[in-house]
């Protein structure tokens, strides 16, 4: 039987049969994170909804469209090389409410296979990509004001539907029908429930304030991705317990919303006592440099320690799944990734992943190449 270490030394309980110990307490500059466990945004952003897709404001029903984005065998195995196991899609940013995520593993046959957390979140968009996709058309929402009256019907219609259910669940009499399913609506109603977050992509601390005051409006669970310019109002966001998801962070300023992108935000944020984690928007930035946005996050001023929590720990509490990923403890699932040094020093590499106990990856030092496994 071979002996397993992870960066520390051997515990006193004696293993079971057959159980396999990796020595690999050599790889680890940090023997108090001997293993990273990598859960973060990835794929997110690009799902394949085109534009006959567009012609509906509100996707809330849409599942497959994620999913679908998530089966692309050479995107899992970037992510797996890069130490990125598993990962949260999301649907695209052309409608003000654009569908349901998924939280997937990076390794299986199908989608079925891989996935975490169905749904683990709803998608909507502020600023800029709506009101682009619409004003285009010469459609509603051609404008901010637009956007946010749009996501507030939405709200307000669910909750309409909630009320009529709970209604009928109390009324005894014998009447008509009970209200038809809307699948939309039932969606939405995971949301107001606070069963799933409501992701909501902006940049601009004018939309993360839009964002924050709906929210405050119908009393759910949110959660800002990208927030670009959240350190503006960094002390509002942690006085409300709202997580930002922050990235991609290898970009330019490509569009107005992004005029004040720096790698310093994520500290800035940090600093004020805001929970972050860190995305790549793959593929705007590709998943396997998750890790070298955390590097020069630091390099900016982003606590080490902070900085891999944005990258374990925090997404995964996030999207509803720390309970099973994020960190190593007992009980929880064994995914983990073995570093050639401090993950977090840019000539460090993943040599070793495991998903369920099982390695599924290895770096192969003499073809300098990596070796998948395949599910």
């Amino acid at each position: 039987m071979e002996t397993r270490t992870l960066g520390g030394r051997i515990g006193e309980d004696p293993l079971p049969r057959g159980v396999t110990r990796l020595l690999a307490g050599r790889a680890f500059r940090r023997g108090d994170i001997p293993a990273v466990r990598r859960f973060t945004e990835a794929f997110g952003s690009r799902t394949g909804i085109g534009p006959a897709r567009l012609a509906d404001l509100v996707l809330a029903a849409v599942r497959d469209a994620a999913r679908a984005a998530a089966d692309l065998q050479q995107r899992q195995l970037d992510a797996i090389s890069g130490g990125v196991l598993a990962v949260n899609v999301n649907p695209g940013s052309g409608n003000p409410i654009g569908g349901q995520t998924v939280a997937i593993r990076c390794w299986g046959r199908t989608v079925d296979d891989m996935v975490l957390r169905e749904p683990a979140g709803l998608k909507s968009a502020l600023g800029e990509n709506p009101k682009r996709v619409y004003g285009e058309r010469k459609e509603t929402p051609a404008t901010r004001l637009g956007t946010a009256a749009v996501i507030r019907a939405a709200f307000t219609d669910a909750r309409n539907y909630i009320a009529k259910q709970d209604f009928e669940k109390n009324d005894s009499s014998e009447r008509k029908e009970p209200t038809a399913r809307d699948l939309k609506l039932e969606a939405l109603a995971r949301v107001l429930r606070r069963e799933i977050p409501w992701r909501q992509h902006c940049h601009r601390a004018d939309d993360i304030a839009t964002a924050m005051r709906i929210a405050d409006e119908f009393g759910y669970q949110l959660v800002i991705d990208h927030g670009t310019e959240a350190h503006l109002i960094a002390d509002k966001i942690a006085a409300a317990g709202i997580p930002v998801i922050i990235g991609p962070l290898f970009t330019s300023r490509s569009k107005v919303e992004l005029r004040n992108r720096s790698l310093a935000n994520p500290g800035r944020l940090a600093a004020a006592g805001v929970t972050i984690a860190i995305t790549t928007d793959h593929p705007v930035v590709p998943i396997h440099f998750l890790i070298h946005q955390a590097t020069l996050a630091v390099k900016e001023g982003l606590d080490r320690e902070t900085a891999l929590r944005a990258v374990t720990i925090n997404p995964a509490g996030i999207i509803g799944v720390a309970d099973r990923l994020g960190s190593l403890s007992v009980g929880k699932d064994a995914d983990v990734v073995v570093w050639s040094g401090d993950p977090l020093d840019v000539m460090s590499r993943a040599e070793v992943a495991y998903i369920g106990g099982r390695e599924v990856y290895h770096y192969d030092y003499g073809t300098r190449s990596g070796v998948h496994v395949a599910p």
